[in-house]
């Protein structure tokens, strides 16, 4: 059957649908960047509080900036923005509801006037991110905006209607300036150490380049809180799409499935109000950063040391390589010995079983998480979850070959041949780059790690450098799992 506002009392019992009138529900948080992991986690979220009767000013209108965007615009429309959030349990089980909360989507190549009026509207409180790791256009090696990038050049020109979501998001916070209304909380819910922060220096240094009083007038009145987010949401593939058809009997253009396991930990930092989020589960904290520093370390670095070496030892899909004991130990090695010493306490968290269980959701054989999901834009993720753990551990002496053997790892990797010589496709926005440096390492053991853009001065480290070579040395000539081995001391 398909999922529409007039089909939703017809699904079987099976299937949650929203409890509330969603006629009744409006914008009150502009999305950019709705994919798999903000309608498995923040919409459902929200939605959460929709079926206790709460937030009824605080729907979600999602926005799409990117071309690729125009399929899930197409999927939701056709919809009236419902979808199908399936939550796969260990067991087999399949945990299956309707979220209802995203009741508008705009494409803003279409009609960006449009995008920029909905978020300068006074309804208009909160605009959300999900825009990964490279959306912020910052770079790794310097911390500050490019204002190189085409598309800032385009948007920085004057009268040109914005391209980029910052562009967006400037041209409406100067449209509430002139309407003497307060800018909206900017709430960033990427996997980046400091989010809300990075987000405010992405849209500081925007507006400086465009209004300098813009930039001023956000920097006294604006809200970035910081935020950390945690779900496992794989690509939703055709698999998945006809499994929950079958489970559940709905015909969804673009489902989402997810691990059981949630967590939201938010700053209370807002201009002008907020949902009740407490009263869905999301806990409300002074300092996100102990939290936000356990789970990029533990969980997100950990998810790319299985990523690679995983692929190099044959495995394609991630619960496999985590139940061989060889690869779940090295997860753990790292995590206790090298990435747990760079940690702030964490209030109210018991470190130890938090990487019990981390060991246990990437188990999950129903998931049915890539490798390759985890191998995809590594020069996003590897400065921001790893490179941190090894630059702190160099600075106390503290160890850093478990680290440094995933960087290794990806190194390997990127050369774009497995271990049987069959090609790798590396995805990547800097693969053109990567790639051929990698292939050059048999020569220039440094060559990869010398790309300053990425490493920064990590190849003028002499202990970096020298365990570096050792591992790659190593998964050239033993293979990965050989190398698992020696770097664990086996």
């Amino acid at each position: 059957m398909e999922l529409n506002t007039k089909t939703l009392l017809d699904f079987d019992a099976a299937l949650e649908v929203p409890n509330y009138d969603r006629s009744k529900v409006t914008t009150g948080i502009v999305h950019f960047g709705v994919g798999g992991f903000h309608r498995a986690h923040q919409a459902m979220y929200i939605d959460n509080l929709l079926r206790r009767g709460e937030g009824f000013d605080w729907g979600i209108c999602g926005v799409g900036v990117m071309p690729s965007d125009r399929r899930m615009k197409d999927a939701l429309r056709a919809q009236d923005g419902l979808y199908t959030l399936a939550l796969k349990h260990a067991d087999g089980t399949l945990e299956g509801r309707v979220i209802g909360s995203i009741v508008e989507y705009l494409f803003a190549p279409d009609d960006p006037e449009a995008v920029i009026e909905k978020m300068a509207a006074e309804s208009t409180k909160i605009v959300s991110l999900t825009i990964t790791e490279g959306g912020y256009n910052i770079s790794h090696t310097t911390g500050e905006f490019d204002a190189s990038n085409p598309d800032v050049v385009h948007d920085l020109e004057p009268g040109t209607l914005p391209r980029t979501t910052f562009g967006l998001m400037c041209a409406a916070l100067a449209l509430r300036r002139d309407r003497g209304l307060p800018p909206f909380t900017i709430m960033s819910c990427d996997n980046i150490e400091g989010n809300g922060s990075v987000a405010r220096t992405a849209v500081g240094a925007f507006a400086a380049l465009k209004d300098p009083e813009l930039a001023e007038w956000i920097d006294e009145n604006g809200a970035f809180p910081n935020s950390m987010v945690d779900r496992i949401t794989p690509v939703t593939t055709a698999e998945v799409t006809a499994e929950i058809a079958q489970t559940f009997g709905v015909d969804d253009k673009w489902p989402v499935a997810a691990e059981p396991f949630t967590a939201w930990f938010l700053e209370d930092e807002f201009t002008s109000g907020r949902p009740p989020l407490e009263n869905a589960d999301v806990n409300l904290v002074p300092d996100v950063r102990p939290y936000e520093l356990m789970k990029l370390r533990l969980l997100n670095a950990s998810h790319q040391g299985i990523a690679y070496f995983g692929y190099l030892a044959g495995y394609r899909l991630v619960h496999e390589a985590c139940q061989d004991e060889l690869l779940s130990g090295f997860l753990l090695d790292y995590m206790n010995l090298e990435a747990t010493p760079t940690l702030d306490p964490v209030p109210g968290v018991d470190l130890d079983q938090y990487k019990k269980t981390l060991i246990e959701r990437f188990s999950n054989p129903q998931v049915r998480d890539t490798i390759a999901r985890l191998c995809a834009e590594s020069s996003d993720r590897i400065p921001k979850w790893l490179l941190p753990v090894i630059r702190t551990q160099l600075d106390t002496g503290g160890p850093i070959n478990l680290s440094t053997a995933i960087v290794a790892s990806w190194a390997r990797y990127a050369e774009g041949t497995d271990e049987n010589g069959d090609p790798i496709t590396v995805v990547d926005q800097l693969s053109d780059t990567l790639v051929p440096l990698a292939r050059k390492q048999s020569s220039d053991p440094l060559a990869f790690i010398g790309y300053r853009q990425v490493f920064g001065d990590l190849v003028d480290d002499r202990r970096f450098v020298a365990s570096f070579r050792k591992t790659l040395d190593s998964l050239h000539s033993v293979g990965a799992r050989r190398t698992l081995e020696e770097v664990r001391g086996l």
